[in-house]
């Protein structure tokens, strides 16, 4: 099991890449995440949700992504409270206090799936949850030291250097925990070091002669991993991706955004210049396109969008001849109007939507989770994607599609004048041809990437990377 000193110190990279090394070794393995908390998600062949992370994991091992991989799924919706997904299905909206309540209860669960993993594997990665050291979160714990005493999984801890203070957070975690759940730690890795990395040797003999751990590697900092989805929406803040010249596209940074990684293709397209919008700053003029991207919270993220005036800007888009393309949540405020007639997102009642397209939408209880494919309504390109979204939307901008789905569905809407478009479809820059297609409608005069060749390599790059690095031979041992 890989633990971390804290949040986003690389763990879901780090498994990831141990898994394509294990993978690439002739074993069998399976990644598992007992409890994520993750706007981005990944439909899987049973038609649930997990966490995106362990879906990218789960390519890594060469297998489909299973309902079993991360059998509890939290998806915030507010600073206090987030909705509840077990084994793929949505059991409800939790405040923090509540679902610690409801902890003890889902250990069963996930002891059920990370046997039915173990039955598949010769060995399986944990992948732990944000801090180790969070003691006043261990009463009834199923994410960290919890599992892993319940299991008897022997734990590596992760510490990031790159953000400082990494001799103190581990040494430190250690410090803190409980006697029997810090025997359970075996060793310990060093991640994203910058420079000559014999300048940490003295610190990696420190943590090993304070804490009695083995020191199974110091990673150095990997650029390739950008080409990987990020997990959490904070990593993307602050964050500009560019190319110099060419296609200019902005993405206004909502607080509730949720399957950001749609915009990885079009992040890594060269000629495609992608603005990643943090909050206080304007919507840039000119640009090519503007997306609205999804969101687990809708009509709270349109308010967002109002409030930094956004709005004003996305119009003065549109006159200018600009073009918008709202995906999921987006394409729903992109509306005339928004009802949550059960107060799924809050009090019951309904909302102004921004007016862009002439298309209403109705939240509903039922979410709809499916993989999904089709082809463009304009050009006919193929393409493959996922539905995840609660709410059925209808309106006369709906005679023309964005796309016609093999099941025999249309699915979007697109305005009289082509410049405005919306649809449900997660997934849709992914198609190298699709993405080039609608490129080309921006004026894009390149060829396209291939996108799943590229992940392809960094998966790759990050094995080697990590074979170089870390004793993966002494892991093992750890492991029997």
């Amino acid at each position: 099991m890989i633990q971390g000193t804290g949040s986003s110190v690389g763990k879901s990279v780090i498994v990831a890449g141990l898994a394509r090394a294990l993978t690439r070794r002739g074993l069998a393995v399976r990644p598992f995440k007992p409890q994520n908390m993750s706007n981005n998600a990944a439909v899987t062949q049973e038609g649930g949700e997990i966490g995106r992370a362990q879906a990218l994991q789960a390519r890594a091992c060469g297998v489909a992504p299973s309902l079993h991989m991360n059998p509890v799924l939290l998806k915030p919706q507010s600073e206090i409270g987030a909705q509840l997904v077990v084994r793929g299905e949505v059991r409800g909206n939790y405040r923090a206090r509540d679902y610690q309540a409801l902890k003890p209860s889902l250990m069963r669960v996930v002891l059920e799936s990370f046997a039915h993993l173990r039955n598949q594997a010769d060995i399986v990665l944990v992948e732990g949850a944000g801090s180790a050291s969070e003691t006043n979160l261990r009463a009834g714990d199923i994410a960290n030291m919890g599992f892993a005493r319940a299991t008897s999984t022997p734990v590596v801890m992760l510490g990031d250097i790159d953000r400082g203070g990494v001799i103190a957070s581990l040494v430190g975690t250690q410090c803190v925990l409980d006697a029997d759940d810090a025997a359970l730690i075996k060793g310990f890795i060093v991640n994203r070091m910058r420079g000559d990395l014999s300048l940490f040797d003295a610190g990696m003999r420190t943590i090993a002669e304070r804490t009695g751990w083995a020191a199974l590697g110091l990673v150095p900092f990997l650029d390739t991993v950008r080409a990987l989805p990020a997990e959490d929406a904070a990593d993307l803040a602050g964050t500009h991706t560019s190319s110099a010249g060419g296609v200019h596209i902005a993405v206004p940074l909502l607080p509730g955004i949720a399957n950001f990684d749609d915009l990885d293709p079009l992040a890594a397209e060269p000629g495609v210049r992608l603005s990643l919008i943090a909050p206080g700053q304007p919507l840039p003029a000119p640009c090519a396109l503007v997306i609205l991207p999804g969101s687990k919270t809708t009509i709270a993220d349109l308010a967002a969008l109002r409030a930094q005036g956004w709005d004003i800007d996305l119009r003065a888009h549109v006159r200018r001849g600009g073009h918008v393309l709202g995906l999921c949540g987006g394409y729903q405020m992109l509306g005339r109007r928004i009802a949550d007639p059960d107060g799924l997102e809050g009090p019951p009642g309904d909302v102004e939507g921004l007016g862009l397209l002439d298309v209403e939408t109705v939240l509903e209880t039922r979410k709809r989770l499916a993989l999904v494919r089709g082809h463009l309504a304009e050009g006919g390109t193929r393409l493959d994607g996922y539905e995840m979204h609660m709410g059925a939307t209808r309106g006369p901008d709906m005679v023309r599609p964005m796309l016609h789905l093999d099941d025999g569905r249309n699915d979007g809407a697109v305005s009289g004048d082509g410049r405005i478009a919306g649809t449900y479809l997660h997934g849709l820059f992914s198609a190298d041809a699709a993405r080039l297609a609608l490129l080309l409608r921006l004026g894009f005069a390149a060829r396209a990437r291939n996108h799943e060749q590229d992940v392809e390599a960094a998966l790759e790059s990050l094995a080697a990377h990590l074979e170089q690095h870390i004793d993966i031979d002494r892991l093992l041992d750890i492991t029997s």
